[in-house]
């Protein structure tokens, strides 16, 4: 559990300060009501950093199920508004899953598109968000990913600081074999480049962040966005707010948040949360945290109820098979 508050602007604050309306000066923002409401407040060009997790139109309880072509004439509204309030070197991370009509899917991500690029903005990358746990399918594979389309204006002056977002060599004592660096060390050794899928767990039932919104973001997943496509200070939006988790994401690391939520509950935990961010004190899952292993921690539940029924060949099997992976792994 990380209690931590990076490069804060708020440590000489006695109390956490949240507005309600945008103001340049503000540190946080939590708006209740319509996010059309709250861009109206916010000057052209002043945002660095747009991410949300938009309703995936799939009648969640906060959201009102709208045929296709509606949600999208309605996504393209906020879309227009966002690139709007995005400054000449900012981003905008949108978080998409599927559709879902008739058991037919309708990745999300495809037909959203071309709205960014009718607001003149370019992609650069499609962010594969991979996760273990969901709905189970019983007609098709269970959906375990969503993406996140990252997109800027055209032109290469956009902000990208990938130092404080790298992970962990795989082989930190690998070195050049050839040429005039022979015999150097190769990696980088501040770590390597995350790459463009993100194996990051889904805040689910057991999770240090879970709140009672069914589809919260993990905050390492915004932790991520947020410091490398931004600079201490900066601005970050989040249109869709939820709980906060992208707020509490920008506090925690010295930026500015604001976001709008229509849901009265979500709003109350969306600004405990964010309080709680500038104050140090949140419950988050750090950054870079190894993925709990069930069958590492000795789990009773990874136990096969129908281990009995194996026969005594294939049981001396399956003991051989785990004791090579052990030896393997402790090499």
């Amino acid at each position: 559990m990380d209690m931590t508050q990076p490069d804060s602007l708020f440590s000489d604050r006695t109390a956490p300060l949240i507005s309600d309306h945008f103001a340049r000066d503000a540190e946080a923002v939590v708006f209740t009501g319509s996010c059309l409401q709250l861009l109206g407040e916010i000057p052209d060009k002043s945002m660095q950093l747009v991410v949300t997790s938009p309703p995936y139109n799939i009648g969640k309880e906060y959201e009102r199920r709208l045929n296709l072509d509606a949600y999208l004439a309605q996504q393209a509204e906020v879309i227009r508004e966002c690139a709007r309030v995005l400054s000449e070197r900012g981003s905008i991370c949108w978080q998409v899953g599927n559709y879902v009509h008739d058991g037919a899917i309708v990745p999300l991500d495809a037909v959203l598109y071309p709205i960014f690029r009718e607001s003149g903005l370019v992609m650069r990358n499609r962010i594969v968000w991979h996760f273990e746990h969901g709905l189970h399918c019983s007609k098709r594979f269970s959906g375990r990913y969503e993406t996140i389309m990252w997109l800027t204006r055209p032109g290469k002056d956009y902000v990208f600081n990938l130092d404080p977002v790298r992970v962990p060599q795989k082989y930190p004592g690998k070195k050049h074999f050839k040429g005039p660096k022979a015999g150097e060390y190769s990696c980088n050794p501040l770590g390597k480049n995350p790459g463009d899928v993100w194996d990051i767990p889904n805040v689910k039932s057991n999770h240090v962040e879970k709140t009672e919104h069914p589809c919260q973001f993990p905050t390492e997943l915004t932790d991520r966005l947020v410091l490398s496509m931004t600079n201490p200070g900066d601005w970050v939006f989040d249109p869709f707010l939820g709980t906060g988790t992208t707020i509490a994401s920008a506090v925690r690391h010295g930026r500015r948040g604001a976001g709008a939520e229509i849901v009265g509950r979500y709003i109350t935990i969306a600004r405990e949360r964010v309080a709680s961010a500038m104050e140090g004190t949140l419950r988050v899952r750090p950054m870079g945290r190894p993925k709990y292993d069930p069958l590492a921690a000795g789990n009773s539940l990874t136990q096969s109820p129908w281990a009995d029924h194996e026969s005594a060949e294939e049981k001396q099997l399956r003991l051989m098979q785990n004791r090579a992976r052990y030896n393997h792994e402790n090499r």
